[in-house]
C-alpha cells in the first residue's frame, strides 16, 4: 500500500514490516530501537516489543512518548486498543523502585518507591519475603545488602525492574594512562564511555553494543582509565585474553608486571587480571565447586569488565549478583543469547547504556562494507535418498556436511585470488577434509595455544591467503585482515554465533573498504531453515542476504 504505514501492529505487541515497502529501512531503524526481530522471512519481518526491549529502550533515554508516536506513524491501521496503555504500563514500572545504601547501617539496603501500594504488593510476594525484604514504612523496604543482586534479579522478572542508586566501593587505586599521549578516541567510543559513566547515580554498570571491529577492547580499556582503578577482566577463551593483554601493553603505561593472566596455562593475579569464563566455571567434579570463583575476592576489584557478555556461563551470573557493589560493564556485539537469559544480563550486568547500528558505523567507514551471500548448494541423489530417511538431527548434519560444498569453495577461492580468507564450520571431520583438499591449516579447539597464535600471525601478515577454522575463531579472535568469510556450516540456528562469524571480516580495510561473507546451505533442506534463523540478528541490523545458486557444472549428480 504505497504511501501507507510499512508496519502491522497487532495487540499481542507483534509487527510485521512489510519488507517490499519503500519505507522499510526507515521503519526498521526505527523498530530495532524498542523491539525485538524473531522472525525475517522475504515478505514480512516479525518483530516483538518485551518487557525487556522497552526498558532497554527507557535506559537508553526513548520516552514513552516517542515510542507511541512511532508506532502510530509506522503502523497501516489504528494502533490496536489497549496497546498503547500496555506499553505506557511497562514503561512506567521502569523507575517506579530505587535502591538506596542504608546511611545508619551499612549491611543494609532501603527499597523506595512513591507509591505505597506497590510495596504492598512485594509485601505479599513469597520469592521477596525470602530474600528478607521488609516494610519499613510507608514508602520503604530494607532488605541485606549480600542480597542486592538476588533482589534485582528477582524484581525484574516481577515486572520491576530497578533503579539502583546504592552505590559503588572505589576499588584499589592504580593509575593507567594512554601509552601515547596524542591518541584519541573515536567518537563513538567517547560516547559509549561517557553514558557508561553517566551523571546519575545509578550508572557505573551496563553494557556497551558496538560491532566487531569498532573498538570495544579499546572502550573497556577507556572505561579502565576514567575510573583508574584495579580492574579484572573476564573473556571467552585464551586467545583473547592474550589479545586484550597486548592491547594494554601496547596502549597504557601499565607495565608487564602490572598485568596478569589467569587461565588453563597461567594463574598470575596481579592489579589488571584478564581471565576465561572457562578458568572460573572449571571443577574437578560434575556436582563439586568452582574453585576458581574465589577470583572475584582476591584482589580489591574496583572494576570487573566482562568482555562477549553474552556468553557469560551461568555459574559466573551467580557469582555475579555477589558483587553488585563493584563497577561492572559488559561489551557485546549482540545482546542475544540463546538461553534466553538477557532479564539476567539486564538486572546483574546492567541495562543497556549504548547501542550503536552497525550500518552507521559501515557508513562512516570504522567497520567494511559486507556484502552477504547465501550460496544454495545441490545434494547428490545417494545424498538425497540418505536424508529423506534420517532423524530430524541427522537430517541437519547431512544436509551441512554435503560434500558438494567443497566444490562451491574452490569456486570461491578462485573468485577471490588475493584476498585473505577464513573459511568456518562447526563439524571438525568436514573441517579436516576441507583442510586437506585446500591444503591450508586448520585450527580446532585442540590446537595448541602456542600454535594457533602461530597461524593467526601468519594470516595476519599475509603468510597464509586462507586459513580453516572451527567454532574456536567465532569470538574475539582480531584477524584485521581477513575480507572473506565462507561459512561451511552452523550451529542450528545461532543467531549470535552468526553475528560473530560475520563479525570476523568487520575490520576496516584498505582500498574499497568490502568484505564478504558467504554462507553455504543446502538446498531443500533442514539447513535452509536454520540459515534464516541464524541470519536474524545481522538482519535486524540491516544485512541483506542475496540468495544465489551454485552453479557446478561437471560435478556428477550422483
Amino acid at each position: 500500500m504505497e504511501g501507507r504505514g510499512a508496519c502491522v501492529v497487532r495487540r499481542d505487541r507483534f509487527i510485521l514490516l512489510e519488507c517490499l515497502h519503500t519505507e522499510f529501512e526507515a521503519a526498521r531503524v526505527k523498530l530495532s530501537a524498542f523491539a525485538e526481530l524473531i522472525k525475517s522471512p522475504p515478505s514480512y519481518h516479525t518483530y516483538r516489543i518485551s518487557n525487556l526491549s522497552l526498558w532497554n529502550a527507557a535506559s537508553l533515554g526513548l520516552t514513552v512518548d516517542e515510542i507511541v508516536t512511532d508506532l502510530r506513524n509506522l503502523s497501516r491501521y489504528e494502533v490496536p486498543s489497549g496497546l498503547e496503555e500496555e506499553i505506557r504500563l511497562i514503561m512506567s514500572r521502569y523507575g517506579r523502585l530505587t535502591l538506596h545504601s542504608d546511611a545508619v547501617d551499612p549491611g543494609q539496603m532501603i527499597l523506595r518507591s512513591d507509591e505505597g501500594v506497590l510495596l504492598d504488593e512485594l509485601d505479599q510476594q513469597m520469592a521477596l519475603q525470602a530474600l528478607g525484604l521488609r516494610r519499613a514504612g510507608l514508602r520503604e523496604m530494607t532488605c541485606s545488602t549480600s542480597r542486592r543482586g538476588q533482589l534485582k534479579q528477582e524484581l525484574t522478572a516481577l515486572g520491576y525492574p530497578i533503579l539502583d542508586y546504592a552505590g559503588y566501593h572505589e576499588g584499589q587505586s592504580l593509575s593507567v594512562s594512554w601509552k601515547d599521549s596524542s591518541f584519541e578516541l573515536r567518537e563513538y567510543q567517547k560516547d559509549a564511555v561517557e553514558h557508561f559513566e553517566g551523571k546519575a547515580g545509578s550508572e557505573g554498570s551496563g553494557v556497551i553494543v558496538l560491532p566487531c571491529g569498532a573498538g570495544k577492547t579499546v572502550v573497556g580499556m577507556a572505561v579502565l582509565k576514567a575510573l583508574q582503578c584495579e580492574t579484572l577482566i573476564l573473556t571467552s577463551n585464551t586467545t583473547s585474553v592474550r589479545q586484550w593483554m597486548n592491547e594494554l601493553a601496547q596502549r597504557t603505561n601499565l607495565s608487564a608486571d602490572e598485568i596478569g593472566e589467569y587461565t588453563g596455562e597461567k594463574r598470575q593475579v596481579r592489579p589488571v587480571t584478564v581471565a576465561t569464563y572457562q578458568i572460573l566455571t572449571h571443577r574437578h567434579t560434575k556436582g563439586g565447586e568452582f574453585h576458581h570463583m574465589s577470583l572475584f575476592e582476591e584482589r580489591n576489584w574496583g572494576l570487573i569488565i566482562y568482555d562477549e557478555v553474552h556468553l557469560l556461563p551461568a555459574p559466573v551470573f551467580r557469582a555475579t549478583a555477589d558483587i553488585q557493589a563493584t563497577r561492572r560493564l559488559g561489551l557485546t556485539a549482540t545482546l542475544v543469547r540463546e538461553d534466553g537469559r538477557e532479564g539476567d544480563v539486564f538486572s546483574l550486568i546492567g541495562p543497556k547504556r549504548y547501542d550503536l547500528p552497525w550500518r552507521v558505523l559501515e557508513k562512516e567507514g570504522w567497520i567494511a562494507e559486507v556484502e552477504c551471500v547465501e550460496m544454495v548448494v545441490p545434494m547428490k541423489n545417494l545424498l538425497k535418498h540418505e536424508y529423506m530417511y534420517a532423524s530430524a538431527r541427522e537430517k541437519f548434519r547431512l544436509a551441512a556436511t554435503n560434500p558438494v560444498k567443497a566444490a562451491v569453495v574452490e569456486k570461491l577461492l578462485s573468485r577471490h585470488k588475493k584476498a585473505s580468507i577464513l573459511i568456518i564450520g562447526q563439524y571438525i571431520q568436514q573441517l579436516v577434509h576441507m583442510a586437506e583438499e585446500l591444503g591450508a591449516p586448520l585450527i580446532t579447539g585442540k590446537t595448541p595455544q602456542a600454535e594457533r597464535m602461530e597461524l593467526y600471525t601468519a594470516f595476519n601478515e599475509g603468510m597464509l591467503p586462507v586459513l580453516v577454522v572451527s567454532k574456536v575463531a567465532n569470538f574475539a579472535v582480531n584477524l584485521p585482515d581477513a575480507s572473506v568469510a565462507i561459512e561451511i556450516s552452523g550451529a542450528f540456528g545461532s543467531r549470535q554465533e552468526e553475528a560473530q562469524r560475520l563479525g570476523r571480516i568487520l575490520r576496516p580495510k584498505s582500498g574499497e573498504n568490502k568484505a564478504y561473507f558467504y554462507t553455504l546451505v543446502s538446498e531443500a533442506s533442514r539447513e535452509q531453515d536454520f540459515s534464516l534463523r541464524r541470519r536474524m540478528f545481522l538482519t535486524e541490523q540491516g544485512y541483506q542476504y542475496e540468495v544465489k545458486y551454485a552453479e557446478l557444472n561437471g560435478v556428477d549428480s550422483h
